[in-house]
């Protein structure tokens, strides 16, 4: 018989997740030709026992509920399988009490998937049931009189949007509703409710480019499905939906300067080490975006390009120590996972550069927390006049324009 468009889209999704689509390569995707991505057969070997990880505390004074939602645009092809354009998303939030059950990294399929691809000695489920979040799954929202803004994340190339976790509960802890989004076909591994788990096809086209302005019209979508008249969330009622922001890492960060270009209701944005492409590299951005950039140089990503094209309020933040992936969960997972073996010293460094992992992550919160307070809420934030002063890993670029 013949097959059913789901069907021809599951065998087109579900080919077998790339090394270069996994937890610990996907960013060598958006990186220069130059940073090779992990060889497998250099691979140390995989620790014999189940190690438990837990992620940083959020510092903020509210606990963190989560619910996933999945959206369906039927007006809307995927332009790169074809049907209907699907996405997973993940809400993280401002929750009444901290109580109930915690709520899992991934799902089982996604970390069975992830285990297999990369042959670790690890239970299939270790990124299920053997990470600990901080977030309380399902948990009713705090109560709120103005509304929470709204963040919304998009992760790397090939990666699940759960690597964004800590960056999401930290600024829910402080106050915000995030969206984190697995843009289809764009992320892996991604399950969908029917048990199909799908990988990065769009990587394999390496239109980058198309990407960012498909991701952008993704966000739309969200926010139509988040605030507008029919919302797909219960608790729609507590974002404010005249303050919304966004960010994102690698290709996220490249979606974020498209989104902020043709998105009015999206206000400010931070790119965390994307590069820029047409049309926004060319049309440029009039409203706030913050730049937090590797300390490995930049002639790759067309930021000095970009820099004289924001006309809105700019900063351009170099990690000091830094690589490309210190603002996401990777390098934190595989210290406490025992998994660093599985890169080279240079693609360590590519990656995470020469900060410890926590204090890396620690810095991209802290920087962001006070980004979107100040922006969305009109926060005091002294943070964003003199990084440095706080953290001296937070160096502020001055190109010189002339």
């Amino acid at each position: 018989m013949p097959r059913t468009e789901r069907e021809e889209r599951r065998a087109v999704a579900a080919r077998p997740l790339r090394t270069a689509t996994t937890l610990v390569a996907a960013a060598a995707l958006a990186l220069p030709a130059s940073v090779a991505a992990p060889d497998p057969a250099a691979a140390g070997p995989a620790p014999a026992e189940a190690p438990r990880a837990l992620l940083p505390e959020p510092t903020g004074d509210h606990p963190v509920g989560t619910t996933d939602l999945h959206l369906v645009d039927e007006g809307r092809e995927d332009v790169w399988v074809g049907g209907p354009r699907e996405l997973m998303v993940t809400l993280w939030y401002p929750a009444r009490v901290d109580a109930g059950r915690s709520a899992p990294y991934m799902t089982g399929a996604e970390s069975a998937a992830m285990v297999a691809e990369l042959g670790l000695d690890l239970p299939d489920d270790v990124l299920h049931r053997g990470v600990r979040t901080n977030s309380r799954r399902n948990a009713p929202p705090a109560r709120t009189d103005d509304g929470f803004p709204l963040v919304v994340l998009s992760p790397g190339a090939g990666l699940n949007r759960t690597e964004l976790s800590s960056l999401a509960e930290e600024l829910a802890g402080h106050g915000f509703v995030v969206a984190g989004v697995d843009h289809a076909h764009e992320a892996a591994p991604v399950e969908f409710p029917d048990g199909l788990v799908t990988e990065c096809a769009a990587c394999r086209n390496g239109d980058w480019a198309l990407g960012a302005v498909n991701r952008a019209r993704d966000v739309s979508f969200l926010l139509d499905r988040l605030t507008g008249p029919d919302p797909a969330w219960r608790w729609s009622r507590v974002i404010d939906a005249s303050r919304v922001g966004m960010a994102g890492h690698s290709w996220g960060g490249s979606a974020t300067a498209e989104t902020l270009r043709v998105e009015e209701r999206v206000d400010a944005g931070i790119n965390l080490d994307g590069p820029y492409y047409p049309p926004v590299l060319e049309e440029g951005v009039d409203k706030p975006l913050a730049l937090i950039e590797n300390d490995q140089g930049n002639a790759w990503n067309g930021v000095e390009e970009m820099w004289p094209r924001l006309e809105g309020w700019r900063q351009w933040i170099r990690l000091d120590g830094s690589g490309h992936s210190n603002g996401i969960d990777r390098g934190v997972l595989m210290e406490q996972l025992g998994l660093t073996g599985m890169l080279t010293p240079e693609q360590w460094r590519a990656q995470f550069g020469d900060l410890p992992v926590e204090r890396g992550l620690a810095l991209v919160r802290a920087y962001s927390v006070a980004f979107f307070d100040h922006h969305l809420r009109g926060g005091d934030q002294p943070l964003l006049e003199d990084p440095e002063s706080f953290h001296p890993e937070l160096v502020v670029v001055e190109p010189d324009e002339g």
